[in-house]
């Protein structure tokens, strides 16, 4: 017996459960949506980085010439000792961007077109390459010209790999100067909106005032206009011709004034939510406490509300420098000479056609909105540490003179946002301002202003339906496989992080990364280029990320039990996702829906690049009309968008309604 008890115990082997079919669907799942994910962002955003570190040079010792003026050929002499006789090209003038071409007949002194002189061109080494017309040469041989057809005859630029790129880019003071503009922008906006909207979402936790309801669909509006439409409002307030244009003195609305009051207006509503969610958290028991112990209500403040919704500040603050720091569309319209990164890089591609150059500053706007994004990440982890089990929800009580003030601010918020929108509107409205104030509907005539018409606005409708449709599906799909799949904890690890991906990348850079990327001839999927399709791609794979959590904290809801039953009842998990999942996450999915509606009709940086002709969207319409001078029909049309977005809102909460009490009436039991 002793024996028996002295012989050590082995531990049996851990036996892995043998996965099934559904499990292998549900892996499949996983692969393929993590595969879309790979093609429409890692891919491009590889072909990006790769352009940001090409660069281009005419290295003319690799091109030789001879000339026949009718007494034979001359010896063979390359362009690089033409260019030393005749000093046309200094080593700097080479540098180029893949798109260049150089003139041969520049270097050859007394050139001209009529002359019967005849010319020979030639490669001495493979990788060289000149254009005969629209031709590409690339081989070694001898190509004879004659004068009139030689003067069409351009070399191309030889590439290589390296940072001269960045060099180049951050010797040049007024790129440089962008990055400073852009952090400064984003910062001063930052503080500005954190401190309103802390307020803002104080009084509608901590006060009794009325019409908290109201006040609350208002600071929401600017969710549903473009970030140009308070620039266009900015302009019609403050600007040369504006209504209150005595109070800006000596300053000018055009430049870091009118972006910051821009920023402030579009990002206030995503800063105010998230602050008051982490004020509607609060443990009443703390405030108890305090009481007790005789603490003045400032003392309160700073030592129990202010610490009980840092994390939440520090969240918003980082999504406000976010959305500031790549924003496109207002710097824009209202920003003059005040250069940003994200107006540089339109400037370097759609200006310049230098699309290297756009990569680098891409690169470079891509830094700061990752670090905040990851901070961000790391805060919002911490956020759950909040509450427990046994705390007591906070109900502020009746405080008529503190009511007072907070409606007051509220109202005064409230008051400049609807000012914005309805002074666009007005202007919308007028024949002419300021000159011609009788109203008339000629700036809703879009057909005739450069812009896209009216089809442009039919374009963004069809964006918005096909991203809220196909996004849902594809996005609560991927959630609800990487939840509730069993296993595959590598599979589900790197799906998740690409799931991450789209929120750190800015809208300007995702849209490059998709011309590098999917116009290469090579690509096979070159075929969606320019179409509604590539533009639908684009759209729900920017905002990816949020609806991601979003279905994932639905999900999380509901207890793994269900799949342990629907096992046992050897049910097929696509019957348990459409019987119960779906319906009990419905909404959850409708404010998915309606937040890629409103996100695709609103967006520009995005799509901006990948626009056709043929594809042209409302949003951009805008943009191109206030380019060309037409800003009071670009009011038009930010209006047009407004509505839109309102009655799409409208309709989801009216079909939220009506299915809550038909899928969520569990809820009530």
């Amino acid at each position: 017996m002793s024996n028996t008890l002295s012989t050590p115990l082995k531990m049996a082997p851990k036996v892995k459960p043998k996965a099934g079919r559904d499990d292998w669907v549900m892996r499949a799942f996983i692969i393929v949506i993590g595969l879309y994910l790979i093609v429409t962002l890692a891919f491009p955003l590889y072909a990006m980085l790769s352009k940001s570190v090409n660069t281009y040079a005419f290295d003319l010792s690799r091109f030789e010439i001879q000339i026949n003026k009718g007494q034979g050929w001359s010896k063979p002499t390359t362009i690089a000792e033409l260019n030393q006789q005749v000093k046309k090209h200094k080593p700097a003038d080479l540098k180029t961007s893949s798109d260049g071409r150089l003139s041969v007949v520049d270097m050859i002194e007394g050139f001209s077109f009529r002359s019967p002189t005849l010319y020979r061109l030639r490669n001495t080494q493979d990788g060289g390459a000149f254009l005969n017309g629209s031709e590409r040469v690339t081989d070694t041989q001898w190509h004879e010209f004659t004068s009139n057809k030689f003067r069409r005859v351009f070399l191309k630029p030889v590439g290589a790999t390296g940072l001269d790129n960045f060099v180049q880019y951050f010797s040049n003071p007024s790129l440089f100067n962008s990055i400073f503009n852009s952090l400064f922008i984003a910062i001063v906006s930052m503080v500005i909106t954190i401190t309103l909207a802390f307020t803002f979402a104080y009084a509608m936790a901590r006060s009794k005032m009325r019409f908290k309801g109201v006040f609350k669909i208002i600071t929401m509006m600017p969710i549903l206009v473009p970030s140009l439409l308070p620039g266009i409002a900015l302009v019609y307030l403050f600007g040369n011709q504006g209504i209150f244009k005595f109070l800006m003195g000596d300053q000018t609305i055009y430049g870091p004034i009118g972006i910051i009051a821009g920023s402030v207006f579009f990002t206030f509503p995503h800063a105010m939510i998230i602050i008051q969610t982490s004020l509607s958290i609060s443990d009443a028991r703390l405030y108890e406490a305090s009481d007790a112990l005789g603490a003045s209500k400032m003392k309160t403040f700073f030592t129990v509300t202010l610490p009980g919704a840092r994390y939440g500040l520090i969240s918003a603050a980082f999504v406000v420098f976010n959305l500031v720091i790549t924003d496109f569309g207002l710097p824009k319209v209202i920003g003059g000479q005040f250069n940003v990164l994200a107006v540089d890089i339109y400037k370097q591609v759609i200006g310049q056609q230098n699309f290297e150059m756009g990569a680098v500053v891409s690169v470079v706007l891509l830094i700061p909105a990752m670090l905040a994004f990851t901070i961000d990440r790391i805060v919002q982890k911490k956020q759950t540490s909040q509450l427990s089990a046994r705390s007591v929800p906070y109900e502020p009580k009746v405080n008529k003179r503190f009511d007072r003030i907070m409606f007051t601010y509220c109202a005064i918020v409230g008051a400049f946002i609807l000012m914005v929108l309805l002074i666009c509107q007005y202007a919308a409205l007028i024949k002419f301002w300021p000159y011609d104030l009788s109203l008339s509907l000629t700036n809703y005539n879009f057909d005739v202003m450069d812009g896209g018409g009216w089809s442009s606005f039919t374009n963004s409708l069809k964006l918005a339906v096909m991203v809220s449709f196909i996004g849902t599906i594809v996005v609560f799909t991927g959630a609800y496989m990487v939840e509730k799949a069993p296993g595959f904890g590598f599979g589900r690890g790197v799906f998740q992080f690409l799931a991450m991906l789209p929120m750190a990348i800015p809208g300007m850079v995702l849209g490059l990364a998709y011309i590098f990327f999917f116009n290469n001839p090579d690509n096979p999927l070159n075929v969606i280029y320019g179409t509604l399709t590539i533009m639908v791609i684009c759209t729900v794979t920017h905002f990816y990320t949020v609806t991601h959590l979003t279905s994932l904290t639905a999900l999380k809801q509901m207890d793994k039990e269900f799949e342990s039953v629907s096992a046992s009842l050897k049910q097929p998990f696509y019957k348990l996702f459409a019987r119960v999942t779906v319906p009990v996450c419905m909404p959850a999915i409708l404010d998915i829906s309606i937040y890629l509606f409103v996100n695709a009709m609103t967006t520009v940086s995005a799509l901006i690049f990948i626009y056709s002709p043929d594809t042209t969207l409302a949003s951009i319409a805008m943009l191109n009309m206030d380019d060309a001078g037409d800003i009071a029909p670009a009011a038009a049309m930010g209006m047009m968008i407004f509505y839109a977005n309102a009655t799409a809102r409208l309709i989801h909460y009216l079909l939220s309604k009506r299915l809550y009490g038909t899928t969520q009436a569990w809820r009530t039991r």
